[in-house]
């Protein structure tokens, strides 16, 4: 069994078995990606729809938690690394972070009309990487201190970014334009980090992170449902709306436009609300992964294509990106021209999942993460 290696980058060799949930749950990241991309479109409605309708945005945002849980299992998940190793430990991650922040233009050059997600993480992974030595108290309270003060710097400051021609045009297009803006995806990545701090080796850990999990969810899509039929001045048509929860049929162009858009919590609305949910969900995804693999030991052979695909995350990422383009542009397949496409979805999951167990019968790494932890292994000459 492939043992758990840090997202979108290769293993520290630090991880043991009984983390392989987090394999599980990186897997399932990976799937909800797909079902978002290639998957059947949410406005379909009915059962398929309100289940693709679940992974857009917040398979995203389970990958932005996970993206920091491995960034403690390169720099010291238990303790700090310190000392040489500590310092070639920082300098994997700021590896890690330059590489997929150079990836991610190369792979939007492909044309697939999806926002590509890797320069994003690679600006968060730099952003965060100072606050490797702190605990997970420490680390939760920065996370619920970033989430409810950067979504309203984000909003209410938004001129301040406006720079019609600049040299920092492009670092300021990953920290506040597109759909993933560093500075409100970065509470997400201090989540994952807090959560690595935990001694995840009992179930009833597990269990606490579930019903935080539960918590949070709560909290930011209930929150937000309370507040958009309650609260004074909302738009009837936005009190009857899901956009509680859903971001199917959401106006971008709401966006910051209104006091009210703030209570919003659906996927990329960038709100307070939004990331309180969205962190929810991962945290319960993470959980009962978690929770599985200890409770029900042969579900590990069932789900083994999964951690399969979730221990080399960076390769089904990019493989998936460039079977959109060729798809796209050499067999001319219109993705996005409507109808139900579970048959492509399947077709992608089946794929994939058959490539990363074949491969990990021959190798220890994805080609990718292989790929990367070479690049990021040049650390090792930092004295």
């Amino acid at each position: 069994m492939a043992k758990s290696a840090p997202i979108l980058g290769g293993s520290d060799g630090s991880a043991v078995d009984r983390l392989v949930g987090i394999d599980l749950a990186r897997g399932l990241a990976v799937f909800g990606m797909y079902a978002a991309h290639v998957g059947p479109n949410p406005l379909e409605g009915g059962l398929v729809g309100n289940l693709m309708e679940i992974t857009h945005g917040r398979s995203s945002a389970l990958f932005a938690v996970l993206a920091g849980f491995s960034i403690l299992l390169i720099t010291g998940r238990k303790a700090p690394k310190s000392g040489v190793a500590g310092r070639q430990a920082i300098a994997r991650v700021a590896i890690r972070g330059l590489v997929l922040l150079a990836l991610g233009p190369i792979l939007t050059y492909l044309d697939t009309r999806i926002q590509v997600i890797l320069a994003y993480y690679g600006i968060c992974f730099l952003l965060v990487l100072p606050l490797y030595r702190l605990s997970a108290q420490q680390l939760g309270l920065l996370a619920a201190a970033t989430a409810l003060v950067l979504p309203q710097v984000y909003f209410h400051h938004e001129s301040i970014f406006a720079f019609e021609s600049s040299y920092f045009d492009p670092v300021l297009e990953f920290m506040v334009g597109g759909k993933y803006p560093a500075i409100t995806w970065v509470p997400f990545v201090i989540a994952g980090m807090a959560i690595a701090r935990l001694d995840l080796s009992t179930q009833a850990m597990h269990w606490r992170l579930g019903l935080a999990g539960v918590a949070l969810a709560v909290l930011g899509h209930g929150g937000s449902l309370l507040a958009l039929r309650l609260l004074p001045g909302v738009p009837a048509a936005l009190q009857e709306s899901a956009f509680w929860w859903s971001d199917v049929g959401y106006p971008s162009s709401w966006r910051g436009t209104a006091s009210w858009y703030l209570w919003v919590a659906s996927p990329h609305s960038e709100t307070t609300l939004s990331i309180l949910g969205g962190t929810g969900c991962a945290m319960i995804v993470l959980a009962a992964c978690l929770l599985a693999m200890d409770a029900l030991p042969d579900l590990r052979k069932l789900v083994r294509p999964i951690i399969a695909v979730g221990s080399m995350p960076l390769t089904a990422y990019v493989l998936h990106i460039v079977a959109i383009s060729y798809l796209l542009h050499i067999v001319g397949i219109d993705l996005y021209g409507g109808g139900s496409r579970l048959s492509m979805l399947f077709g992608f999951i089946v794929l994939v999942s058959t490539f990363a167990v074949l491969w990990l019968r021959v190798f220890q790494r994805g080609p990718m993460e292989a790929l990367i932890g070479r690049i990021a292994d040049l650390a090792r000459h930092i004295p």
